[in-house]
């Protein structure tokens, strides 16, 4: 049975200018097109070098007026995290999008960051957190909307309080769903923190559902020689059309929640179809791990002792 077919439309862009991590490839690629098809200006800060000017290239041959901003950027270091940051920052251009979407997804062994911290903890929550205080000036200054992207695995488990570096019984899928709650509690805390200190910037948090992307493909730098089982299965599910979604679906709730004026702050966008696994972008109700505003302020604390990060309230 063919596919329906999904999208939404994007409001103009013109003169904003958007920020997506992870824009090398994938859902990010997709996203940053998307923006800058719209007419934003589109930083996209990336790891490999090569991967990201082949992502530009691709952009630019579809969409040869997009304006498009390189810069280097790797997660999973704070030093580089804070480069970025100091480099932008003496730039002075509001930053008016952000779309937290780079991540790492269960490494089959305990890996770490160059600051020690448990891969998937360090990159996916602690190095956007970071980021985003390094970039606080820049998006208050654009009275900006933050879009951070989490996952379906953050529908179910917990904070591993006793353990967040997963230092003892090491198990990469319950690492990787507590990096998720993590780093929705902190995109929802984000929003409560500009309220009440007046930043001027609405924040929000999205999920993809399930889509054929790169994140359980064969990748030898985190221990995967070979695609999983699990990819194997979700490219041929979302290949028939059934029940998942595919790589250009799959980035539209974090463009709705980014872009769509009727998108509101402290909510989750997610799929609307069964399971919320693939389908149209919709508000969801938010999933149980994230509801507490207690969580959301200790996971906020205990990050910035870990990142050293401080966001100035005045």
């Amino acid at each position: 049975m063919p596919r329906r077919p999904i999208d939404i439309t994007v409001p103009d862009l013109s003169g904003k200018r958007a920020l997506v991590t992870g824009a090398s490839d994938g859902m990010g690629a997709v996203l940053a097109a998307r923006l800058a098809a719209a007419g934003a200006e589109v930083i996209m800060p990336v790891r490999n070098p090569r991967k990201g000017e082949d992502a530009a290239a691709r952009i630019l041959a579809n969409h040869p007026n997009a304006r498009l901003d390189l810069r280097s950027l790797d997660l999973s270091s704070l030093a580089s995290v804070a480069a970025l940051g100091t480099t932008l920052r003496e730039e002075g251009q509001p930053i008016h999008i952000l779309v937290n979407n780079a991540g790492v997804m269960t490494p089959p062994n305990r890996q770490t960051t160059a600051d020690g911290f448990e891969l998937q903890f360090g990159t996916n929550h602690l190095g956007h957190f970071a980021l985003v205080g390094q970039l606080l000036p820049l998006l208050r200054a654009g009275r900006a909307r933050v879009t951070s992207q989490i996952s379906i695995a953050a529908r179910r488990g917990a904070i591993n309080w006793d353990d967040l570096n997963w230092e003892r019984d090491y198990n990469g899928d319950r690492a990787y769903s507590q990096s998720k709650i993590a780093f929705g509690l902190f995109g929802l805390e984000l929003d409560r923190r500009s309220r009440a200190h007046g930043w001027g910037i609405t924040s929000n948090v999205s999920h993809p559902g399930v889509a054929p992307t790169s994140l359980l493909a064969a990748r030898p730098e985190l221990g995967r020689t070979s695609d999983t089982p699990r990819v194997r299965l979700i490219r041929a599910l979302s290949s028939r059309g059934i029940l998942l979604g595919t790589v250009e679906t799959a980035p539209l709730p974090a463009l709705m929640a980014a872009t769509d004026p009727t998108a509101e702050a402290g909510r989750l966008y997610g799929p609307s179809g069964p399971g919320h696994l693939g389908g149209a972008p919709a508000e969801q109700k938010l999933y149980p791990p994230l509801r507490s505003a207690a969580e959301a302020a200790r996971i906020w604390e205990v990050s910035e002792q870990l990142t050293q990060t401080t966001f100035a309230t005045t």
